[in-house]
Formats: structure tokens, C-alpha cells, sequence
């Protein structure tokens, strides 16, 4: 009996380092995140899995990306994965503490408007962690954007 119960233990062990092991190696197709659709004014748009707010600036595009640029490099398990600031549109991906789920966040300016869109890879849930990310950033971006 005992053989049995460490051999299920062995094998769970193994499905839970193997699971995390595909979410931290899979390969990623950067193009699939690193893009925007078109909108039309300031927004918060909640859906499953993501968020994605609207805002319109109040400073030179070129200056609130490089203010988004520096909050989300500083944010914790945060990498650009595409984009620059002089492109206009940027894409970071941050990854969950424990177990490496990586989430996308792609920051543009289209006209006067600053779009942040968040968004998981694995799932259908991100537990509102994406809503929180930007919600953040926009606090920080403070000044440099309006809601209205």
C-alpha cells in the first residue's frame, strides 16, 4: 500500500514540475501579442482573462511612452518583448511569481489616446491581476493622462 502512495505522489510531483516547466519553455509567438485594435475614445473594457483601458494624454505622445516604458520595466518579472517607444507601441510580458504565467501588455499611443491592453496567456481567468497591472500604471502615469 505505501508503494502505491508514494508512486501517485511521484507521478503528481512530476505533473506539477512538468506543467510548470511548459508554462515557463513554450515557446512564444510575440507577433499574436504584439498588437492593437483601433479605438475610438477614452474606456475600460473588462473581459475574461483581461483588460484594456483608454485614456487620453495630456503631454507629447513620444514623453507618456517613455513615463509607460520606465513603469513597466520597473514592474516586478516585467520584460519588453517588443516595440519601442519611437514606434509608438510596446509589449511587455510579466510573469506570475510562482509559477511563471505569463501575461501580455501591449502600450500604444493612437492619436491622443494611450491604449494599455493586459492579457493572459494560459487560461480563462487572470484572477484580475491584468486590471490591477494597469490600473497601476496609469496611477503612476498620473498627470500625463485623462480619463475623459
Amino acid at each position: 500500500m505505501m508503494d502505491v502512495v508514494v508512486c501517485i505522489i511521484a507521478v503528481l510531483v512530476l505533473l506539477v514540475l512538468g506543467t510548470m516547466a511548459y508554462v515557463r519553455l513554450a515557446p512564444n509567438d510575440i507577433a499574436r501579442w504584439h498588437q492593437l485594435e483601433q479605438v475610438d475614445g477614452p474606456s475600460d473594457l473588462a473581459q475574461a482573462g483581461g483588460f484594456r483601458a483608454v485614456r487620453r494624454i495630456t503631454a507629447d505622445p513620444v514623453d507618456v511612452l517613455a513615463a509607460a516604458d520606465r513603469i513597466a520595466t520597473a514592474t516586478p518579472r516585467t520584460t519588453k518583448v517588443a516595440g519601442a517607444v519611437d514606434d509608438g507601441m510596446m509589449t511587455y510580458q510579466t510573469r506570475s511569481l510562482i509559477w511563471g504565467f505569463p501575461d501580455h501588455t501591449t502600450v500604444a499611443v493612437q492619436g491622443d489616446l494611450l491604449v494599455i491592453y493586459g492579457r493572459l496567456r494560459f487560461g480563462g481567468s487572470d484572477m484580475g491581476v491584468n486590471r490591477a497591472r494597469v490600473q497601476d500604471w496609469l496611477i503612476q502615469l498620473g498627470p500625463l493622462t485623462d480619463p475623459r
